[in-house]
């Protein structure tokens, strides 16, 4: 069993990381009463994190092959422990927000990394076993966030979802340093610090915009300013990457339709299966009454279902081609959002069931095949790369997806207030703001005693109206990844075998055969 030990502790930074993507999803109502935030310092509070994950990840990995993807991961644990500390002690939005993007960073010095130990400590079959415990790991942890989520923010305090980074912090450095050997530093490609700043740029400046939107107003000169901003940070992007002797992400790598495919399955699988679960807890929570454990355990059929059959695809589908795969598990994770989208103002937690629990399943069927489906399309000398590149794409998915579906949330919340609620709601911009920053309660508290009733269906209906447009803008962005997937993505063609040379050196090496014999 020794043996096993390093992916242990591989695999606890790595389940510790993606947890945090979706663990803060639960807090979310009671980080609003305690720091009074509003609808977009929730959405940061989520987004930053994604965002520094998807920024940083392919600058983070060409520093690791330079001094040692062992000392990059170390180092990741500990800024990470460190940065979930300062998060647990946030006394207002604006430090957990700032804390929360510093915990990004080194989420990104672990994530970057993980791939690269797992590749030099196992080989053979080995290899392959440890890479699908560790998609299992992966598949999982975001399903299983809002679960660990409820179960602190419940029973201790919001701020434990982040101080219980820091014991589990400091047994995965002990393991690392203890059970992974330090390879000596090699020289790698250097750090492409002009691409990775465009590219941030890029990101940063879009996601911004799409949070900041509703405030500005969508054809204010801030809002169209920043999307200028991101479009011509992408081009310089762009111009550098085609440029850079060392680029931080090769674009000629997108010439494959298969390598290209993956990326955009990967975008689309963070978006359709993770991204909405924010603004589903706040309808939990804020609406049907919902405690933070009964809100979490609520996702338990997709973390299940996505664990158990992680574990079983690694072992059995990995012989099946990606195409497959990918393609059949986002359109499992459409199907799962569209049956989700029958909520109405009457239903409670269980109209969600039946669509989390095929979502679940769409997530560990296509998870764990991404990374190395995209290792396999391009050259080995790229493989690090490729990699990278599928977990910047969902890590990137994740921020813009928070960002985008929290649009559409909020238009279809302000929507439902405007044709439901003449007579009730003097500013349904403005209410469905306060709905949306988990203030509910207080909204119907607030009313005039006469309109109470009246108020507290209009905000049933309004929830019900926001969360069917969420999810059905969700299962379509999954089943669009699926055909992508099914149209793009190839099996990789295997090398030639080498031809048998035996018969022939027997051949040659055989006396002659005396002549009229036989």
């Amino acid at each position: 069993m020794r043996k096993w030990l390093p992916l242990v502790a591989v695999c606890l930074g790595t389940f510790m990381l993606l947890v945090d993507v979706t663990i803060v999803v639960v807090a979310l109502p009671d980080m609003a009463e305690s720091l009074r935030t509003s609808f977009a310092d929730l959405q940061w509070v989520m987004d930053i994190y994604a965002l520094a994950l998807a920024a940083l990840l392919l600058g983070v990995g060409s520093l690791a092959d330079r001094i040692g993807h062992r000392q990059v991961y170390v180092a990741g644990l500990a800024l990470f422990a460190l940065a979930s500390l300062a998060c647990g002690l946030a006394t207002g939005p604006q430090a957990l927000i700032v804390f929360r993007g510093v915990q990004g960073i080194g989420g990104a010095a672990m994530l970057a990394t993980t791939t690269a130990l797992i590749s030099s400590i196992y080989h053979g079959r080995d290899r392959g076993v440890a890479f699908g415990a560790w998609g299992a790991v992966s598949g999982a942890a975001s399903a299983a966030g809002p679960i660990m989520g409820g179960l602190l923010t419940e029973h201790l305090d919001w701020r434990w979802i982040f101080f219980v980074n820091l014991p589990i912090s400091v047994l995965a450095v002990a393991m690392t340093l203890r059970f992974v050997a330090a390879a000596p530093p090699r020289r790698g490609r250097g750090v492409d610090l002009p691409g990775l700043a465009a590219f941030t740029v890029a990101a940063g400046a879009a996601t911004y915009a799409l949070i900041k939107g509703n405030d500005y107003g969508w054809t204010s000169a801030a809002t169209l300013g920043l999307f200028g901003l991101a479009a011509v940070a992408l081009v310089a992007f762009l111009l550098i990457e085609t440029r850079r002797e060392q680029p931080l992400l090769d674009l000629s790598l997108f010439r494959g339709a298969s390598f290209s495919g993956l990326m955009v399955a990967a975008v689309l699988l963070s978006v359709a299966a993770f991204s909405y679960l924010a603004y589903t807890s706040l309808w939990l929570q804020s609406v049907r009454g919902m405690g933070p454990v009964a809100a979490g355990l609520t996702c338990l059929p997709m973390s299940a279902a996505a664990f158990v059959v992680a574990s079983l695809a690694g072992r059995f589908l990995h012989d099946v081609s990606p195409r497959w795969t990918i393609g059949a598990g986002l359109l499992l994770i459409g199907a799962g959002a569209f049956l989700q989208a029958t909520v109405d103002a009457g239903s409670t937690w269980t109209a969600l069931v039946p669509g989390l629990a095929v979502t679940g399943i769409g997530v560990g069927i296509a998870t764990p095949m991404l990374a190395s489906a995209a290792m396999a399309s391009v050259a080995p000398e790229r493989g690090g790369m490729a990699s990278g590149a599928v977990n910047t794409a969902r890590q990137l998915g994740n921020a813009l997806g928070i960002a985008v579906l929290g649009v559409v949330f909020h238009a279809g919340l302000a929507g439902a207030l405007r044709d439901h609620g003449a007579g009730a709601v003097a500013d349904p911009s403005a209410t469905a703001d306060a709905l949306a920053g988990g203030q509910a309660g207080a909204v119907v508290a607030h009313a005039a005693p006469a309109r109470r009733e009246l108020l507290g269906q209009l905000v049933h209906e309004a929830f019900a109206a926001g969360l069917r447009q969420t999810f059905l803008v969700s299962g379509t962005l999954g089943i669009l990844g699926g055909l992508v997937a099914l149209a793009l993505v190839r099996r990789p063609a295997k090398p030639a075998a080498p031809r048998p040379q035996r018969a022939a050196r027997t051949a040659q090496a055989a006396p002659a055969m005396p002549a009229g014999r036989g």
